[in-house]
């Protein structure tokens, strides 16, 4: 299960560039075992686990005898342990593994990192192997990342990336490559793969166009389905594609998830379709004047299905069933730990004319289902390619 809820800054009064914070610290494993948020309120926040994979779900408290700040963290581990990263002054942030022990609260210090310049450290979304945590300071020109978790003697630092970098999504099951959204000083946003077992080994991903600015939001490693925000197709003003990890076919970028009034983010995708990107179930999250609710969408979909949320919804949190369920945790002082399970319509299979076939240009660009061949993803033209023939 795939979740993300990384953002860009709007331009130019775009709405679907506009920022979309993660709610109240609300993370998820990448198997949707557990997730961990801030609950509380006021001066009294303090981290609470649920668990997402019995019957039902349940919350357990993880209060200390200091309340936590307002900016602190949270990762759960496969475990069913919780990472805290907390802002001690500045640039010095600690981490500690929380977890229940009976009554109580048991924490394991992990240590320490000191961020190399102004701005904060900030937690990369659960890792793949549910063993490991990292945390990412972007500074101006470099930007670093240590192992806080999982590894064998504290807080280690993996990987110097040059450029200032945000995002994180992991490309694969191992937790070993992670892609960020890197500027190099004035030039454009390029999303590049990050190889933490070769000491941070750098290289492109995405290159739509040489001064477009290029992000990726989501990643499912088993379909190769990438979701991705860039400028390429309308210069100042960000739209919503998607592509395929390891694909020659351009990067598409429906109409059906451009709306005029409102934010459109995409924050988890369907697993376990292997080699079948045009499948996934995409779950995203509107934000207009209004309020916020879900969208759904699959590739091979003319339609973006637009659906009220439900209530308590953790705004922008929840994960996907091997099976195509969409489960949104909720959140109400009747039911202060729930899952609400939403799945997307089926349409209509399109007519089919017998006595000829229409042309590819007659089919609205970015609707039509293919499949695509395993090669990198690099330079993903905005023309379509098809072979002579």
């Amino acid at each position: 299960m795939t979740a993300c809820a990384i953002e860009t800054a709007a331009e130019d009064g775009d709405h679907e560039g506009m920022p979309v914070r993660p709610p109240g610290g609300f993370a998820i494993t990448a198997n949707g075992a557990y997730a961990a948020r801030l609950a509380g309120s006021g001066d009294a926040l303090y981290a609470e686990r649920w668990t997402l994979d019995g019957p039902e779900p349940y919350a357990v408290p993880l209060p200390l005898d200091q309340p936590e700040e307002p900016d602190a963290r949270l990762v759960p581990l496969a475990d069913g342990r919780v990472l805290v990263c907390r802002a001690v002054d500045g640039r010095r942030h600690t981490f500690s593994l929380l977890y229940p022990t009976g009554p109580g609260t048991g924490e394991l210090r992990l240590g320490a990192v000191e961020a190399p310049g102004p701005g904060p450290v900030v937690l990369l979304p659960p890792s793949p192997d549910g063993s490991c945590a990292y945390a990412m300071h972007a500074g101006p020109e470099v930007t670093v990342v240590w192992l806080v978790a999982g590894g064998a003697f504290g807080p280690e630092r993996v990987a110097e990336v040059p450029g200032h970098c945000a995002g994180g999504v992991w490309l694969d099951r191992t937790g070993r490559m992670l892609a960020l959204d890197r500027r190099l000083g004035d030039g454009p946003v390029k999303t590049v793969a990050v190889d933490l077992e070769r000491g941070g080994e750098v290289s492109p991903l995405l290159q739509i166009t040489e001064t477009s600015d290029d992000r990726l939001l989501l990643a499912d490693p088993d379909s190769g389905l990438l979701l991705i925000r860039s400028d390429a197709p309308s210069p100042g003003h960000e739209r919503l594609g998607w592509g395929v990890l390891g694909s020659l076919l351009p990067v598409r970028f429906p109409e059906c998830l451009r709306l005029d009034d409102a934010a459109v983010t995409p924050f988890a995708v369907q697993p376990g379709q292997v080699l079948m990107p045009e499948s996934c179930g995409v779950a995203l999250r509107i934000d207009a004047a209004g309020g916020s609710w879900v969208g759904l969408w699959r590739p091979s979909g003319r339609r973006m299905h637009q659906v009220a949320a439900p209530p308590g919804w953790l705004a922008g949190a929840g994960a996907w069933s091997a099976e195509g369920v969409l489960r949104l945790p909720c959140s109400t002082p009747e039911l202060p730990c729930a899952l609400a399970g939403l799945t997307v319509p089926e349409e209509p299979e399109p007519r089919v004319e017998v006595e000829r076939e229409a042309a590819p240009a007659e089919a609205p660009e970015g609707e039509r289902p293919r499949v695509c061949r395993p090669v990198p993803l690099q330079q993903a033209p905005l023309t379509d390619r098809r072979p002579a023939g």
